[in-house]
């Protein structure tokens, strides 16, 4: 077995590896609490389990982008009284240390022993060199892809979703709840939660429910209550189903139902994820591993290319990537892709708008295509949400990154091309940053440039082959999206001076 293909999980880590490092204040909570260690040789074993696989280490540290902005991000506004939201307006539905790092301005914040431990079952994630899709392509550019779909869950969802309910634990909470588009967050939290003993309730939208029966089980099996959202459960889903009683339903909704949940109960707390900032700031241990993999190579990235729903995936490996870029250490493009079904970014307005449907939540100055709007039920369950992460909308309007939409037929048809050529089964999410990958590796075909790719390959598809049923039998179709229906769901957002 050749030691260049090992993944080193040593216990004293050096990461982050740039920059000044601050410790988030003192924890609020000393109390351990009482779930499962996961042991770990000193030394472990080489292994090839991936081939152009490259090794590193686990972080140590989160990194928080807002303290390198030239402009911060606006302000959360309450949702009743429009003023600027204050942390304790936030304290009924999320823990004290989560709050906190919502609003920080530190560049660094530590990540807990017991995360770490836990994050030790499939972190460092690998980098991998796609040659055999570069042969495929006849291309000169090098392909490279960080594949999250190790992970217990199958994707990158549980970087954000062990923290968010290990936060909890330590706070006392026995009750979360959730909302889950493709179900792939759904499985992620119902792992963690059953991993420190915490209960765990998900609405899944109705679309993906139906489509994707395995991620239901998957959070069944590990000790999930899961609903199809809109459900009779919640007012907020009943209002919706008397309007429609067929609603494939949408993250926005699925959201209003969990948070309407959390707000009647005392002992329940709501986790998210993607869209806040302490989301995308768990998330960034992906670009902080995929820097030091990079630097190891010799390789800087001319391209940087992510799939956006809500963004955490993006956020997680292009963050660390754009502190460099703002250092002046290298300057790379860094694409966002979405669905042409739901194009907040590339065809949303930039304004303050609630992230759920009912209204319930915080507004949030984002990309947006308006709270009411319902997305065509596209195969990347994932990615049908209204807006866009605040903390990307506004480093978008600064100009540090650019986006695209593409529509499902295309993705699936690059997702087949790496299947048959690099081995994986791409979650539809990821098919949107390989079929924009291969774009630019066939224009540089076309050029004779020889750009350094890379991808974010956030989960695999082993729960989503009904989709590529679909395409294989040629039955998918490329789902439309209506400018009039984003203009009537536009007209009912606050219009804030």
């Amino acid at each position: 077995m050749s030691p260049s293909l090992s993944f080193s999980v040593n216990r004293s880590p050096k990461f982050p590896f740039q920059g000044e490092v601050k410790k988030h204040g003192n924890s609020l909570f000393t109390a351990n609490p009482n779930h499962l260690k996961f042991s770990f040789l000193e030394k472990p074993v080489s292994t090839t389990l991936i081939p152009h696989a490259v090794a590193t280490e686990i972080p140590t540290h989160w990194y928080n982008i807002i303290a390198d902005l030239p402009i911060k991000p606006p302000p959360f506004l309450h949702p009743k009284t429009f003023a600027p939201l204050q942390p304790q307006d936030l304290s009924h539905l999320f823990p004290d240390e989560l709050i906190k790092q919502e609003a920080s301005n530190e560049r660094f914040i530590v990540i807990p022993d017991d995360v770490i431990d836990v994050y030790r079952l499939w972190r460092p994630t690998p980098l991998i060199r796609a040659k055999r899709l570069e042969k495929l392509l006849d291309t000169p550019a090098r392909i490279y892809y960080k594949y999250e779909g190790v992970s217990p869950a199958g994707s990158h969802k549980p970087n954000t979703a062990v923290p968010q309910v290990w936060y909890n634990a330590q706070q006392g909470v026995k009750n979360i709840v959730t909302e889950t588009g493709a179900g792939q967050w759904g499985c992620s939290l119902a792992f963690a939660s059953s991993l420190f003993g915490l209960n765990c309730e998900v609405w899944q939208v109705r679309a993906s429910y139906d489509q994707k029966p395995y991620r239901k089980l998957m959070m069944q099996t590990w000790g999930a209550k899961v609903h199809p959202s809109p459900s009779n459960i919640t007012e907020s889903g009943r209002r919706i189903l008397e309007m429609d009683p067929l609603s494939p339903g949408s993250l926005g909704i699925a959201i209003s139902e969990a948070v309407e949940v959390a707000g009647l109960n005392e002992d329940t707390k709501y986790c998210l994820g993607s869209v806040l900032n302490h989301v995308l700031l768990h998330q960034t241990v992906i670009g902080e591993e995929c820097i030091k993999q990079m630097e190891d190579l010799g390789e800087t990235p001319d391209v940087i290319i992510g799939c956006t729903g809500g963004g955490s995936n993006f956020a997680g490996l292009c963050f660390p990537f754009i502190r460099e870029k703002l250092k002046g250490k290298i300057n790379p493009v860094i694409r966002a892709v979405e669905p042409t079904a739901c194009p907040s970014l590339t065809k949303g307005v930039y304004a303050y708008d609630y992230g759920d449907t009912a209204q319930l939540t915080p507004l949030m100055k984002m990309h947006t295509l308006g709270h009411d709007f319902v997305p065509d039920p596209i195969h990347s369950g994932g990615l049908r949400y209204h807006g866009m992460a605040p903390l990307i909308s506004h480093i978008y309007e600064l100009g540090f990154m650019e986006a695209m939409a593409i529509p499902q037929i295309e993705c699936f048809r690059g997702a087949i091309q790496f299947a048959r050529s690099e081995g994986l089964i791409p979650a539809p999410e990821p098919t949107h940053a390989i079929a924009a990958a291969i774009r630019e590796a066939l224009h540089c075909k076309e050029s004779g440039e020889s750009k350094v790719i890379l991808m974010a390959m956030c989960g695999h598809g082993h729960f989503d082959l009904p989709a590529y049923e679909k395409y294989l039998q040629g039955a998918m179709v490329d789902l439309s999206f209506s400018e009039d229906k984003m203009q009537a769901s536009l007209a009912n957002i606050p219009h804030l001076t």
